[in-house]
Order: C-alpha cells, then sequence, then structure tokens
C-alpha cells in the first residue's frame, strides 16, 4: 500500500498530497493506525495510536525504526507491535520532529487508552515521560465530547473524530471541520489548528450519536443484556442471566473518571454536531436493511448531485424533498432536531436507530 501511495499521490501543499490524476480538490494527509500490546504494571496493555506524518521521507525513517526494533509491519494493516507507547512516541519522535502521535478510539474496551479492559487512567500513566507531546485524541463512536467534558483533566486536549477506512462508505462518518485560507493549507496547519482549538478554525466536529457506537453500555452480548454503570455496580459487574463478567462500556468508564456534571461545557471547548450516517436514515425512512438495494440505488442517485454532508447538515429542506423526497427530508430534519430514539449499544453491538414509532409506521 505505501508504494500504490507514493505512485499515485503527489504532493499538492506543504505535507499534504493529491491523486495525480484528478482536480486536486481531495487533499490527503498521510496517516496509519498501529497497535501495542504489552505489559504494564500488573496488566496486559492494548492500545491503538494513529500517527500522523509530514512527508514519505519521515514515514520511510519510521518504518526502518520500528523494523529495526523487531516490528512485523507486513503482517497486517493495522501491524501489531510488543512497542510501548512512550517508546513508540519516542521512535516518532527521533525519526522527524514533525510526525505526530494521537491516542485513537480513546474509549474502546478492548484497545482505547482508557479502555475498561487494557487501558489506562490517564495519559500520563500511559505515556509517561512522552505524554507531553499528546495534544489530542479521539472520541471514538461510543462517545462525544459532552461525555468528555466530564472530566476536568482532559481540558487541555483537543477532542477530534475521525473515520478509519474500514470501507468506501464508512469514511467521514466522523469528521474535523477545519477553516483555513487556501494559501495557508498544509500538514503543519492542520496540526496547529488541532493544537490550539482556537473556535475560528477548529470550527466543529461531526460525531455519530455516542449511545450508537457499539461500547456505549454496559453489557453481554450473548444473551442481549445491556445496563447502565449504576445497574453493573449493584450486580457487582456480573450478569444476571450467565453469570459471567459484564463489559464495561464507555459510559461506565467516563462515570469512572469524570469530576462533572454531565452538560458541563469547558471554557475552551469546541462545539459539535451529532448526526446519522445518509444510508441509515434512507434505511430507516424505507423500513429495509441498510445494504439492501433501494437503499443503495437511493444513496447513489443523491450523493451524485450533492455531498452527503450538505444533505446531512445544511441544506433546506425543500431542496431535500426535490432531491429525495419528503419522506427522506423528513427524517433528515429530525435527526438534526435531534427527534430520535436509540437503544444503545454494547459489547460489540451497535445501538439501533429509531426515527420513527411503530404508531407512525401503521
Amino acid at each position: 500500500w505505501l508504494a500504490e501511495l507514493k505512485n499515485q499521490l503527489v504532493e499538492t501543499k506543504p505535507g499534504l498530497y493529491s491523486l495525480k490524476s484528478n482536480d486536486n480538490k481531495t487533499l490527503f494527509m498521510l496517516t496509519v493506525e498501529v497497535v501495542s500490546i504489552y505489559k504494564q504494571g500488573d496488566k496486559v496493555r492494548r492500545v491503538h495510536n494513529l500517527i500522523f506524518f509530514p512527508n514519505f521521507k519521515a514515514v520511510d525513517r519510521l518504518i526502518a525504526a520500528l523494523e529495526a526494533r523487531g516490528a512485523n509491519l507486513k503482517a497486517d494493516g493495522r501491524p501489531i507491535m510488543g512497542i510501548p507507547c512512550p517508546e513508540l512516541l519516542k521512535l516518532c519522535k527521533e525519526a522527524n520532529e514533525a510526525i505526530e502521535v494521537v491516542p485513537a478510539h480513546a474509549w474502546t474496551p478492548h484497545f482505547g487508552v482508557f479502555g475498561s479492559l487494557s487501558g489506562f487512567d490517564s495519559i500520563e500513566e500511559a505515556y509517561g515521560d512522552m505524554a507531553k507531546y499528546i495534544f489530542a485524541f479521539e472520541t471514538g463512536l461510543s462517545s462525544d465530547p459532552k461525555m468528555n467534558w466530564q472530566i476536568s483533566k482532559l481540558d487541555k486536549y483537543s477532542l477530534i473524530s475521525n473515520s478509519d477506512a474500514h470501507s468506501l462508505r464508512k469514511l467521514g462518518r466522523e469528521a474535523n471541520v477545519f477553516e483555513v485560507e487556501p494559501n495557508n493549507l498544509s500538514y503543519q496547519q492542520i496540526i496547529k489548528v488541532i493544537k490550539q482549538k482556537k473556535p475560528k478554525q477548529f470550527l466543529q466536529t461531526i460525531e455519530f450519536f455516542p449511545e450508537e457506537g457499539k461500547y456505549h453500555l454496559d453489557g453481554h452480548r450473548d444473551h442481549q443484556y445491556s445496563c447502565l454503570p449504576k445497574e453493573t455496580k449493584r450486580l457487582k459487574g456480573i450478569c444476571p442471566l450467565c453469570g459471567k463478567q459484564l463489559l464495561r462500556g464507555v459510559m461506565h468508564r467516563i462515570d469512572d473518571l469524570g469530576d462533572r456534571a454531565y452538560g458541563f461545557i469547558p471554557e475552551k471547548s469546541i462545539p459539535f454536531i451529532s448526526t446519522i450516517p445518509l444510508e441509515e436514515i434512507i434505511a430507516e425512512t424505507l423500513g429495509v436493511g441498510v445494504t439492501s438495494k433501494k437503499v443503495i440505488e437511493k444513496y447513489e442517485q443523491i450523493v451524485s448531485q450533492v455531498s452527503e454532508f450538505s444533505v446531512l447538515l445544511d441544506m433546506p429542506k425543500q431542496e431535500i424533498i426535490l432531491l429525495a423526497g419528503p419522506e427522506i427530508a423528513e427524517s433528515v430534519f429530525r435527526v438534526r432536531e435531534n427527534k430520535v430514539t436509540i437503544n444503545p449499544g454494547y459489547d460489540g453491538v451497535f445501538g439501533k436507530i429509531n426515527i420513527y414509532s411503530d404508531e407512525e409506521r401503521i
């Protein structure tokens, strides 16, 4: 894949690339996600980290350093390494000072830096004397900024929302919105905007409704059981249906570490907006599965004329009616107004969105 990138991309702005074959409207930043699995204290730690690169030379230097350390980078698209987080960060900075590391989906139980199964209680505990280089982390699908604002020690970090490339249709389901003058656009400028958290440049993040994420509540998938943290504590963490351990979700971890009431807004906070991917809105409107032919055809018809974000976030209702029909327009506006109900996700099960009640469907 690295050879493919080098072959297909050309540097259009400092540290930003575009396809040689297109009109340069879409720019790419060089990033990767890696896994560190190692023992610290009495616990095996499993942490996913994002690495941002200023250029291909920096990529090559880090690859050489990681392979010299024994990492097998060819085994997986998201390579697994036995390199602790502080050492990984040190290797990155030695390869190129402009390389940045950001904890990925920080609250995911299995592989988040704050995850209930293998994570830590603070960035300092996870990254040691290299923690000073961490300036942001991903909130992930199962939490949003409002949940993270309950923890005062996280105020100094920027909260970002990214979409990992599981498939083309997953791209953009979460995103960051920046306002940067075209002449100033560069890798370094994007990093600066994230670090400084200036609301005129870092406008907002686009988020999943956290309840839709698959680790929001505590629960046990095998028995389709889920519950709030308060109930988990009453049950002493045990599934009442089978006696096995419940998986503690993101809400539980934030509840453990939080020192503020839900709804508190820190002084230097970036706004966010919650939305649902357009395909899911179409599927819920039509009452069919998200992968059905009817949904795919309708989705392709819409996005061939206008961007998905435009439909979801700012297109007037009358224009959506003309483009997609009154039913989908109504659904989009219900989502914009947060008039949805969601059965929250737990233990790897995505939450189920309902835009319409059963009575409305009759």
